[in-house]
């Protein structure tokens, strides 16, 4: 599989007018060897990717498709439409007696008229991956699947998400939907940033409902030798077997896409192999620190003979271990 690494470079010049530039240097950490139909890894921080492969190649999402339901339910929970509290009564549809098209999928386990909190109902998403409750959250909030599809369409426009597109609101097979490895790594940075009370529920190992218990299919979480807090699994016959996981690394967090891998045990190998790479290879830098002065200029004519200046933004990059004792930055102005 052709194997690719991309980074931003470790000399940069700040423009006072037109922000920040880049200048490519060599290095050569080498990326892993990844099986799988494409992949990223992406710092959090700086949203750079450090490695990809098919990183566009419109893919079939399965149970990643949930990011998306929850980012929803998430925003609705923001703009005061719901609250994690309000009770939720589980529609026919929502029941997979009565639904066929469940038959053998991952399920919450609800029953027709069941009284259930949003709360509850996410962690059912997230943790049992559970296509009732992707359902009945859909019906609560937007009157019907349909409505929310559209919905989790539009945020996918929001987030520029070009390679996605969205048919079902849990992930099942449908003819037009689809994603990529790269939009799935900038939804799950948006979902960690966006959402940080709801994100700790993608580090639940397991949950308990109607009497049955169901374990996280993210394996990662109980890796020890890996702080992995999320995100989530997906697989379906036509997808293959997904996996978006993040890690923490002190005050660094990288995300890993795997979509198109053989296994459940695949997936995480190759995610772990992303991760572990980046974590040893690679470090965030900030650059420049809001405020701070980065340097002096000489005033003509003026109340001051010098001017100190500075940047209203902070800026960071990741940069290869090896090039930190080589970073140098120069500032320009305009006019």
């Amino acid at each position: 599989m052709k194997r690719r690494l991309i980074i931003a470079a470790s000399l940069f010049v700040f423009n006072l007018s037109s922000g920040f530039a880049a200048e490519n240097i060599p290095f050569s950490p080498q990326p892993p060897e990844i099986h799988a139909g494409s992949w990223v890894l992406m710092d959090y921080t700086t949203g750079q990717i450090l490695t990809a492969g098919n990183e566009h190649q419109q893919r079939n999402p399965a149970s990643l498709t949930k990011l998306m339901t929850g980012y929803v339910v998430d925003r609705a929970i923001d703009s005061h439409r719901i609250t994690p509290d309000d009770i939720v009564t589980v529609g026919r549809d929502a029941w997979a007696k009565d639904n066929p098209v469940f038959v053998g999928s991952s399920l919450m386990f609800l029953k027709e008229g069941d009284r259930v909190s949003v709360r509850d109902l996410s962690r059912g998403l997230i943790v049992d991956s559970g296509n009732d409750a992707c359902v009945a959250l859909a019906d609560y909030i937007a009157g019907g699947q349909r409505q929310f599809v559209e919905m989790m369409n539009n945020y996918a426009e929001k987030l520029h998400l070009k390679d996605t597109h969205f048919e079902t609101v849990h992930g099942l097979d449908a003819p037009g939907q689809h994603s990529s490895a790269y939009d799935l790594a900038v939804l799950s940075r948006a979902i960690i940033h966006g959402e940080p009370e709801f994100y700790h529920m993608y580090s639940e190992k397991s949950l308990t409902w109607n009497g049955i218990t169901q374990q996280n299919r993210n394996g990662l979480l109980w890796d020890k030798t890996m702080n992995i807090d999320g995100l989530k699994t997906g697989h379906t016959s036509g997808a293959g077997f997904n996996l978006i996981a993040s890690a923490v690394d002190g005050q660094r967090r990288l995300i890993a896409v795997v979509m198109g891998a053989d296994s459940a045990k695949g997936r995480e190998e190759e995610a772990r192999k992303l991760l572990r790479w980046g974590q040893q290879n690679f470090t965030t830098v900030q650059i420049l620190h809001r405020g701070k002065k980065v340097g002096t200029e000489r005033i003509w004519y003026g109340d001051k003979e010098n001017i100190a200046l500075g940047t209203e933004q902070e800026f960071w990059m990741v940069l290869p271990k090896a090039e930190i004792p080589h970073i140098k930055a120069k500032y320009t102005l305009d006019g």
